[in-house]
């Protein structure tokens, strides 16, 4: 599946720091269980990348919601 393509898997996710000074992203879905940590410096990383898709994500949205020009 890539990253552009529909799904219909519903999934919960959470994010906070461990015990032992990381982050972790925490996805469940369908009986699967994925606890995924990271260094802080990384998750800074990641959440820059989220920051930047949203800003596109958010620009691609406004140029589908415009109306076409007539030619």
């Amino acid at each position: 599946m890539g990253i552009d393509k529909q799904s219909d898997i519903a999934a919960n996710l959470q994010i906070g720091p461990t015990t032992l000074g990381m982050v972790r992203i925490y996805v469940e879905a369908e009986g699967v269980e994925l606890p995924l940590d990271f260094e802080p410096e990384e998750a800074e990383e990641i959440a820059e990348e989220l920051l930047a898709a949203a800003k596109l994500a958010r620009e691609s949205g406004k140029d589908a919601a415009k109306p076409k020009k007539k030619r």
